[in-house]
């Protein structure tokens, strides 16, 4: 086991502008899970009372914000996604090293957050309303949109660069202050983010970092009167708690949650590549991904063909340290998710399934050796099987076969979730049958389920609520409309 030591620094939460200690003086650590006996460093434990003031610093930063004029707001995007890319070596690293994910995704998760800083500095230069003809004479009629105000952005660990800046950059873009919450698990991204910011030239209080636990600081700012609106990515379990709470006092939410997104495989020539599209789009970030593709359904004529193929690709991972150049899926994130793994695959395994590759972990002491999980593939999963069902968020790929794709198309509806949804088919009836038919906020044809740093992203059923993010959708949620009539 690779026990190199780092120097374990102390990180503070960033408030109007000042790196301060969390009131009570708690801190936490946080550990490489490839690696658990390492510690990367310690943060702030932070109260009730540290969100307040956070939220005061971006409150009574939100006015000159918001009459900041757009291109010179998006200017500061501009130099933020500039940065990005020139820090994307280091960034990366420290990815890897506090979420697990192989350095070559990391980067690569850094250069898509660039991306879409960069598409929202444009946006914050874009017109936003409206002009109407007057059905009265010597009237005018238009809209035109405000920011929120103070806007609290709840994140993940699984993206821990690319979802934060997928909140904060539109924030900012369009004249909001942001309070930022990242997971407990990976706040040392979110120190480096806001020592980007800073260098960019974003204003004292306009975006500030609180760490510490979600039941503490998640539910302080969902429940301050002063929060304008509230931008959250994680479980559906918690965003469903985010939305009660919202909904008590009216507040606007944006939530992202899970999804158990069907790859669809009917009529299809080409085998392999929709063996390949599906593997990677099931295993990157060792399935830790909302847009995953977390089951295959394929016509029974095509299957044990598709099960070979995947087979084939699956057995060219390689699982390891994402520091080592070689490795293309790294551990799982914490113990926690490995033990949530493993019950998945041993319900699987007594119910009947049939496993086809992996199902074990790949150390004997995980809590020393590294959070390593085998990329897992079943056969012959029933419908109403969890594997089939329920959000595992790992290294999991379930296989359903059915008859045609309108059983198909049955199957793919079939959960509470609805995010995205991948059919591989060579005809156009079916791709026109399953665009119109399948229940979900985004359809992939003949790829895996990647999405792109413009498009809008978002879900339906219990894998969204409110205005989907990306791209011009994203001034849905944080603005408000208005509409002005004057009369000359």
């Amino acid at each position: 086991m690779d026990t190199t030591s780092i120097d374990v620094q102390q990180h503070h939460n960033l408030i109007g502008g000042e790196w301060i200690a969390a009131s009570g003086g708690a801190r936490y650590s946080i550990r490489n899970p490839a690696h658990p006996a390492q510690c990367l460093g310690e943060f702030a434990e932070s109260t009730t009372a540290d969100v307040s003031a956070a939220v005061t610093a971006a409150a009574e930063a939100a006015r000159a914000w918001a009459d900041t004029p757009g291109p010179q707001r998006g200017n500061v995007l501009f130099r933020f996604a500039q940065l990005l890319e020139d820090s994307k070596h280091d960034l990366a690293r420290i990815i890897t090293r506090e979420q697990g994910k192989p350095l070559a995704e990391a980067a690569g998760e850094v250069g898509r957050a660039a991306a879409e800083a960069r598409f929202m500095a444009g946006e914050a230069s874009r017109p936003a309303g409206q002009t109407f003809p007057s059905e009265r004479a010597g009237f005018s009629c238009s809209t035109l949109t405000e920011p929120l105000g103070v806007v609290a952005a709840i994140c993940p660990w699984n993206f821990p660069v690319v979802t934060p800046v997928r909140k904060i950059a539109p924030a900012l873009a369009f004249g909001n202050t942001v309070v930022f919450k990242p997971s407990s698990l990976t706040p040392w991204s979110a120190v480096y983010l806001m020592e980007l910011l800073e260098r960019s030239g974003a204003p004292r209080g306009v975006v500030n970092l609180i760490t510490g636990s979600g039941a503490v600081v998640g539910d302080a700012l969902v429940g301050d009167p002063r929060v304008g609106g509230i931008t959250f990515t994680g479980s559906t379990e918690v965003g469903t708690r985010i939305y009660e709470g919202a909904a008590r006092r009216l507040a606007r939410v944006q939530l992202e949650l899970g999804g158990k997104n069907p790859a669809v495989v009917i009529d299809c020539d080409d085998l392999d590549h929709a063996a390949r599209e599906i593997v990677a789009a099931a295993f990157l970030c060792s399935g830790q991904r909302c847009t995953a593709i977390s089951r295959v359904i394929v016509s029974e004529a095509q299957a044990d063909t598709l099960v070979e193929r995947i087979l084939s690709h699956v057995g060219r991972i390689t699982v390891g340290d994402g520091l080592d150049p070689s490795t293309t899926m790294g551990p799982l994130v914490s113990q926690g998710q490995l033990q949530r793994v493993e019950r998945y695959v041993k319900q699987g395994i007594e119910s009947g399934c049939a496993l086809l590759t992996g199902g074990t972990t790949l150390v004997r002491h995980p809590e020393h050796e590294g959070y390593y999980h085998a990329p897992t593939v079943f056969d012959r999963v029933p419908p109403d099987s969890p594997l089939a069902l329920d959000e595992i968020f790992g290294p999991v790929l379930p296989i359903l076969r059915v008859r045609d794709l309108t059983e198909g198309i049955t199957l793919a509806n079939g959960t509470r979730y609805g995010l995205a949804a991948a059919i591989f088919t060579s005809r156009l009836q079916g791709v026109q049958e399953f665009t119109s038919r399948v229940r979900a906020g985004m359809i992939h044809v003949n790829h895996g389920t990647a999405s792109q740093a413009h498009v809008p992203f978002g879900g339906v059923k219990d894998s969204g609520q409110g205005a989907y993010s990306i791209g011009s959708s994203a001034r849905e949620f944080f603005t408000n409309l208005k509409a002005v009539y004057v009369k000359w």
